[in-house]
């Protein structure tokens, strides 16, 4: 297995620049999106809300996040990437730093709500970036970069958050604080890099507005225009409807995995989020391994054994048959399994997307992600309220196993035409 420095070398200079770029801008978008898990329990006293508050508070983000992915995928598909990626780039950090600053609980919502408008962004202007600079042949292991990026960024923020909230004197206020301020600086230099420093082949759109997309066209003909290109792009539709079910296990796991092992098992809040940080370390392992198997075999199987994988492992969790430090090695390797699928899943979305049409492809799965990321936080923090942490797992395990049976649906009625459409192009 290559390490993500033999996939980085692997990719030529200019490619690798853009890469690289766009996995940093990747890193500071996912820290974005786990600020709040590894301090539920402290919010909840700080505010005085319940977990099941709180769960409300994780969904906003999701909720606005789902909101402005056509619009941005629209902006970079139609207009600019460049600005579409400045915009989501400073929004972001501009919500977080909403956050740490919040004198309130209705401006920490507020504050998460910015987050999920900037968080928007960032797919719909990466993946179209990533697919003009990067060669078909390394285009897996390049999203492997991508994903090892946003890995890292998942798990860099439990870290900062733990280390800093131990320092006496310091908060998880100064922590979210500095994660706004690392963003904001890194808006300045990405923004600075593509406008600049990267090719018009790469930040332009790929093709002209057709007639509904006219700069004049009213607001009705471009509805009408994107409805008729979400019906011609089935196996897009099914893939945000696999999203939307994978989306809704994984933040289910993720958002209360530091609730379930102090609560379950007794395991002390710093080393639960240690294990937050490792289920994604390993996760960044897995997406390197991911994008090789995706190059050398196909997407379609790779997805199938990592949700299986998912399914299993969740159930043995919920089933709370082993002691606590088993507990801990199973979510580790649940960060394994669940990122296989990662690179797979965008390589058959690029293959699946129509000409000149990969923002917008893109937005449509990231909208099933995010409405999983805006379902999952309320709907288990409930579970958890009402019947318990195993309850709420138990149904974890439920929706990873119905994303499972949709995984093989989707890969055999829609795989052939991935591949053919790739052999077209």
């Amino acid at each position: 297995m290559r390490s993500p420095r033999e996939v980085v070398e692997s990719v030529p200079r200019g490619p690798a620049v853009v890469v690289g770029a766009i996995s940093g801008s990747q890193f500071v978008n996912h820290a974005y999106l786990v600020l709040l898990p590894p301090i539920l329990t402290v919010l909840a006293t700080d505010f005085e809300v319940t977990l099941a508050t709180l769960g409300v508070v994780l969904g906003v983000q999701g909720l606005t996040n789902t909101l402005f992915q056509l619009p941005f995928g629209y902006l970079a598909d139609s207009y600019d990437r460049t600005l579409a990626l400045a915009v989501s780039s400073f929004v972001g950090a501009a919500g977080v730093l909403v956050v740490a600053a919040a004198p309130s609980f209705a401006w920490l919502v507020v504050g998460q709500a910015i987050i999920g408008i900037g968080v928007a962004g960032h797919h719909p202007a990466h993946y179209p970036l990533l697919a003009d600079a990067t060669p078909d042949g390394l285009r897996g292991r390049a999203y492997s970069v991508y994903g090892v990026g946003g890995s890292l960024g998942f798990a860099a923020a439990p870290t900062i958050i733990t280390v800093t909230i131990g320092v006496p004197g310091l908060t998880w206020r100064h922590a979210v604080g500095s994660i706004g301020v690392v963003g904001l600086l890194y808006a300045v230099a990405v923004t600075a890099l593509f406008a600049t420093s990267v090719d018009d082949e790469i930040t332009r759109p790929n093709v002209d507005r057709t007639a509904g997309e006219r700069a004049d066209a009213s607001l009705a003909d471009r509805l009408r225009a994107e409805l008729r290109s979400l019906v011609a792009a089935p196996g897009i539709l099914a893939l945000a409807a696999l999203a939307l079910l994978a989306s809704t296990a994984n933040w289910g796991l993720t958002s209360y995995a530091v609730v379930f092992l102090t609560d379950a098992y007794g395991v002390p809040l710093d080393l639960a989020n240690f294990t937050l940080t490792g289920i994604f370390l390993v996760g960044a392992v897995a997406i390197v391994l991911g994008g090789d198997l995706t190059d050398r075999f196909a997407p379609g199987p790779v997805i199938v054994a990592s949700f299986a994988g998912l399914t299993l492992l969740v159930g043995l969790i919920a089933a709370r048959l082993v002691p606590a430090l088993a507990a801990v090695g199973l979510f580790l390797l649940v960060g394994g399994v669940r990122s296989l699928s990662g690179p797979a899943r965008d390589a058959l979305s690029e293959r699946l997307s129509a000409t000149g049409s990969v923002g917008r492809s893109f937005a449509i799965i990231t909208v099933g992600i995010m409405l999983g990321s805006a379902v999952a936080p309320p709907l288990f923090g409930v579970l958890i309220e009402r019947s318990g942490v195993g309850v709420a797992f138990g149904a974890v395990a439920a929706v990873a196993g119905l994303a499972t049976l949709l995984t093989v649906g989707v890969v055999t009625t829609y795989a052939d035409e991935g591949t053919t459409a790739t052999a077209a192009d």
